[in-house]
């Protein structure tokens, strides 16, 4: 009996350390953002494409706050110690990524602007997408035995530079400028690019989250599970197209008519995030 209560009393002081932890994310998102009314924008102004890119961040926060949960336990006191230590630490490296991110994936606008003041709920899903598939990158990033404070911000920064890159080749796999058609409001474009983010976050997360060995034998691990991601692009949306839209074309349904086909780019999310998930089982 005594032990049934115990593991009761620890269950509810790690999950009150949990909502503790995202409280904290919750401010340091607004310390990130002090020229952002979040109240405003959510009851105020109704804005959803600000409320879309603001649950995104959530989601990515939960997946930060996540890594610094899960693993054996050390006892309690060092399980808290660890769980708020990297929690933290994983709350300042997502918000550091969305910033680099709004730089250099939605490279060709600015994202507060589209956001806040065009309601634009395109940037706003990519937004979202951004910062889940940070959220995965950490996550990976801060799990595993073996590792420390350097091996996490070094597989984050790696991470990090492969979503970009991720966002570069996606962009050239695609008959138009995603970023044009993004900027012009287009919810379907914005879409299918957030399917891709959040799949390629899946297989880093997959990628990074193995226990520590070696520096060796960890980048090389990483850097494969990289490659194979960015080969898995065209791959997913050929089978979108192909397989999942017999008889249609991807790329007309979502940017050559008059009013962009949503349900469509959901399919093509659907099919790289569906495909991400398959590989790492396969793996």
């Amino acid at each position: 009996m005594i032990t049934i209560f115990d593991g009761i009393l620890s269950s509810l002081v790690y999950l009150a350390s949990c909502y503790v932890i995202f409280f904290v994310g919750k401010y340091v998102y607004h310390f990130f953002h002090k020229d952002i009314n979040v109240k405003d924008e959510l009851v105020e102004k109704d804005n959803l494409a600000f409320a879309v890119a603001h649950t995104g961040y959530f989601i990515g926060l939960m997946f930060a706050i996540g890594a610094a949960i899960i693993g054996p336990s050390n006892g309690m006191v060092q399980d808290l110690i660890d769980i708020f230590s990297y929690g933290l630490m994983g709350i300042i490296l997502l918000n550091i990524s969305i910033l680099i991110n709004d730089k250099l994936i939605l490279r060709t606008f600015s994202v507060r602007k589209e956001i806040v003041e065009d309601q634009n709920v395109g940037t706003g899903v990519v937004e979202a997408a951004s910062a889940i598939a940070t959220g995965l990158v950490i996550w990976g990033s801060l799990s595993g035995l073996g590792g420390g404070y350097d091996t996490a911000i070094v597989f984050w920064i790696i991470g990090q530079l492969m979503l970009i890159i991720a966002s570069y080749v996606y962009n050239l796999i695609t008959p138009y400028d995603i970023h044009e058609h993004i900027e012009k409001d287009n919810v379907a474009v914005g879409v299918g690019f957030a399917g891709a983010l959040v799949s390629i976050g899946i297989l880093l997360r997959f990628a990074l989250i193995p226990d520590f060995v070696s520096w060796e034998e960890s980048l090389m691990t990483t850097g494969i599970d990289a490659l194979i991601g960015l080969v898995f692009l065209p791959i997913a949306r050929f089978i979108a197209d192909k397989i999942l839209l017999p008889g249609r074309n991807l790329t007309d349904e979502v940017v050559n008519q008059e009013k962009p086909n949503v349900g469509v780019a959901i399919i093509e999310a659907f099919a790289y995030i569906g495909g991400a998930i398959f590989i790492t089982w396969s793996l």
